[in-house]
């Protein structure tokens, strides 16, 4: 299944004009030959009449059912089609956007989704209804509205620490900011810095890793405040792109998840 949203499903309905139940001027036996010289597979198959036998509905079939890889490379495909063959007269600077952002969608999906199972699992496992909203929120900003994919980045990190603190009975007085909570995390799952054994093996490569793991909160933080939300900003201040907000949520997912398998792995023993 592809993770193409309903805007971008849009976009690319407009550019491929796909509604009278078309895809461009592609007939029967040509769109056949397409799909599969280009991605080797059989549009025509009965698995993608799900919809109805249109060539436009295999069409949205084929984007529902298969992976992101896939329905990316057949994008790819299909606006280099276009650019070779126009169904218009001439390159607007519209149709030139409209092309640019199908291009976009190509090149997003064939880059890989980012990857927030593990996260959910423990959400789930943890009952922590609040982090698995949080991991929604940001999953579906990332390409969205990045600013609120980096101000939810550092959100999660502040709920991880906060559920593994409560989980061992752990309080901190007043409103503790994200660099009080990563701390007394860290301190709580003895992986400060100086908790590391200096005659282990790689004792100063793990101290290295641990003091960068304790200012990702900060850095998160510092990031939002910049440019996630929470915060009022000058008018012309620049958002960032949506690779920025994979970059920050996935560090904050990857930071996250650490967490609680250290957590997991040593509570209670």
């Amino acid at each position: 299944m592809s993770h193409l949203s309903i805007t971008e499903r849009a976009y690319l309905e407009k550019l491929l004009d796909m509604g009278g139940g078309y895809v461009l001027t592609f007939s029967d036996s040509s769109i056949a030959h397409f799909f599969a010289d280009t991605i080797g597979i059989d549009i025509h198959d009965q698995k993608y009449q799900t919809y109805g036998s249109s060539k436009a509905k295999k069409l949205r079939a084929f984007w529902q059912l298969e992976p992101d890889h896939l329905v990316g490379k057949s994008i790819a495909a299909l606006v280099e089609h276009v650019e070779a063959h126009p169904p218009f007269d001439g390159f607007t600077a519209d149709k030139a956007k409209l092309i640019q952002f199908c291009k976009d969608i190509a090149n997003r999906l064939l880059s890989g989704k980012l990857n927030l199972d593990h996260l959910k699992e423990t959400a789930t496992i943890f009952d922590a209804r609040h982090l698995a909203e949080q991991i929604s929120r940001a999953e579906k900003a990332v390409q969205s509205d990045p600013a609120l994919a980096i101000g939810t980045a550092k959100e999660i990190i502040e709920t991880c620490c906060k559920t593994i603190l409560a989980e061992r009975g752990k309080t901190l007085p007043g409103t503790p900011d994200i660099p009080e909570l990563t701390k007394a995390t860290l301190k709580e799952l003895k992986l400060v810095p100086d908790g590391i054994d200096q005659a282990a093996r790689g004792s100063d490569v793990l101290k290295r890793i641990l003091r960068s793991l304790g200012s990702i909160g900060n850095d998160l933080a510092e990031l939002r405040g910049l440019y996630g939300t929470g915060h009022g900003k000058h008018g012309a201040t620049e958002p960032l792109s949506p690779r920025h907000a994979k970059l920050a949520v996935g560090t904050a997912s990857t930071f996250a998840t650490f967490l609680f398998d250290t957590h997991k792995e040593t509570h209670r023993r």
